[in-house]
């Protein structure tokens, strides 16, 4: 990109970039259109960056080291190593963590272009500058094999150190936000790593995913998960925020702790080392750009490989699981209020209230016009600050079931009273059940506004959330009236035109559902916290 490369010397550089470009499993090349292109591990593709950026070609050098033998990256290793051919000498080319790497090493590039004794304070001095400040640190290194070589168990030699190289992927200025926001839903957000717990650790506090007083365990701390007993691994990790120098299987068996603690767990990877855990997980999220392997054990991967997009996917999750709620709650408990309408006309000894062709219009055009309009409801404020459901919780729970039985009832002995009222005053089952036809629609008007949130009033909830509603409740009306004057439909409905006194009579009394149902909110909400019910009235734990 045009940034020059300084702060050391350059032969020092140079013989670094040779090895790292040797010891590389990646490609970075320029395409048809001039751009590079890249393919590989991010770290591989970075040292090639720095190799073009000296002015040395990766494929010449690779060209002029065929490798003999290698060792790959494995992460109890911790190291990859290349045995190459350099004339009749057998050379290697290491990278890997410094803790892993420097051990093998006796001397270190000097800065007179030469080499010097190994200062392993000098180098734990540079190592532990770059990990606080959030770097992942990665030692390169390069030997001679002295006396007989064999490729099938190659075995490192004393070997020269060529410098600590820092790596760091800059957070995107989303996702702390993002984080504070999982958190404000009731989400644990916790970082599993195998960088060095300094990185981790200064990485999780610019993220606030921890603050200064929380301690990283490392996975020596946590010990070999295939003999550490599942309960005891429990304890030890679900109060923790930060993992490193962790292996596949260690952060395997985090997964399974967490989810033995009755979290519903959810895992991002990009990585083959991410496999397992990624399986293993409720939800295994995978990065566009990592490898295959990861993206076809994933069940979702984020193709911008932001984590800001999960966020957005649980708060999108969280307005769609909403608005069925609201759709079953419109649908059950106007068919519950007619039910009931039913059962105790019946019980009475009163004549069926409503003939089947105007039970089909109520269900099927007025709700069905407006339970369409009512899905495409905007998010109602406030649904990332619950916690969220517990799993095993279905859509028909006790609030659903405290609404629907409230809003039911009333809708149910208002419609009874009225007919009861009208027959008991002489009027013919033929006008009396026009009313009442016109009674349910105006009801189902009212209460599909109820229906907007099981939480909030519904006057808090802007009308710019779902425009849609508006014109589905004036189109249900309309219809009606419509159907009113019109003479074929007003024979199959066996409806008339009614009075406007009438139809404002009908309006005040269908009113009456939306009372009822704001003052059941507000004395909900007075309710002491042990004792709300409903969607997020128990917390159930989540990472």
């Amino acid at each position: 990109n045009g940034t020059p490369v300084a702060g050391a010397p350059r032969a020092h550089l140079e013989h670094l970039a040779r090895a790292a470009a040797i010891n590389n499993e990646a490609t970075l090349e320029r395409n048809g259109g001039g751009d590079w292109a890249h393919r590989g591990d991010a770290i591989d593709v970075a040292f090639l960056a720095l190799t073009y950026k000296l002015g040395l070609d990766p494929a010449g050098i690779r060209e002029d080291a065929p490798p003999v033998a290698g060792l790959p990256f494995e992460s109890e290793r911790r190291y990859a190593a290349v045995w190459y051919r350099k004339g009749e000498e057998i050379l290697v080319a290491v990278k890997g963590a410094a803790e892993t790497v420097v051990p093998f090493c006796r001397t270190m590039a000097g800065g007179s272009g030469g080499n010097v004794p190994l200062d392993p304070d000098r180098v734990q001095k540079g190592h532990d500058n770059l990990t606080s400040r959030g770097f992942r640190v990665l030692a390169v290194a390069h030997g001679r094999v002295e006396g007989t070589f064999s490729a099938g168990e190659p075995e490192l030699p004393p070997l020269e150190l060529l410098g600590l190289v820092g790596f760091i992927d800059p957070i995107r200025p989303d996702v702390p936000d993002a984080i504070r926001r999982c958190r404000s839903a009731g989400v644990d957000v916790v970082m599993v790593t195998g960088d060095h717990p300094a990185t981790a650790l200064a990485i999780a506090r610019e993220l606030r995913i921890t603050d200064s007083h929380d301690e990283v365990i490392t996975g020596a701390e946590l010990g070999d998960p295939e003999t550490a007993p599942l309960p005891g691994f429990v304890d030890r990790v679900k109060h923790a925020r930060v993992f490193a120098r962790v292996t596949p299987l260690q952060k395997l068996r985090i997964v399974e702790a967490y989810r033995e603690s009755g979290a519903f767990v959810a895992v991002t990877g990009d990585g083959v080392n991410d496999a397992p855990a990624l399986r293993s997980a409720n939800i295994g999220i995978a990065m566009g750009s990592g490898t295959d392997v990861a993206r076809d054990t994933a069940s979702l991967i984020i193709t911008d490989d932001n984590f800001a997009s999960i966020v957005a996917g649980i708060e999108e999750g969280r307005y769609a699981y909403d608005n069925v709620r609201k759709v079953v709650y419109l649908l059950i408990s106007t068919g519950f209020a007619e039910v009931l309408l039913f059962m105790l006309a019946l019980a009475m000894g009163l004549p069926l209230p409503l003939i089947a062709v105007q039970l089909l219009w109520l269900n099927l055009v007025t709700n069905g016009i407006q339970d369409v309009a009512l899905a495409f409801e905007g998010g109602e404020p406030g649904v990332m600050d619950r916690p969220p459901r517990r799993p095993e919780e279905g859509i028909f729970n006790r609030l659903m079931m405290e609404e629907v039985l409230l809003s039911g009832t009333v809708i149910a002995l208002v419609t009874l009273g009225v007919w009861y009222w009208l027959l008991s005053n002489g009027w013919d089952e033929f006008a009396a059940r026009n009313l009442l036809v016109l009674l349910l629609v105006l009801f189902e008007n009212f209460h599909v506004f109820n229906c907007r949130s099981e939480h909030l009033s519904a006057f808090r909830i802007p009308i710019s959330n779902n425009y849609l509603l508006i014109a589905g409740v004036i189109a249900a009306q309309g219809i009606h009236i419509l159907a009113l004057y019109t003479p074929v439909l007003r024979d199959v409905l066996q409806v008339q035109p009614v009075s406007l006194v009438e139809w404002l009579s009908l309006l005040v009394l269908a009113s009456s559902v939306v009372v009822v149902m704001e003052v059941f909110k507000a004395v909900r909400k007075r309710r002491p916290s042990g004792h709300q019910t409903g969607y997020g009235g128990g917390e159930a734990p989540s990472r």
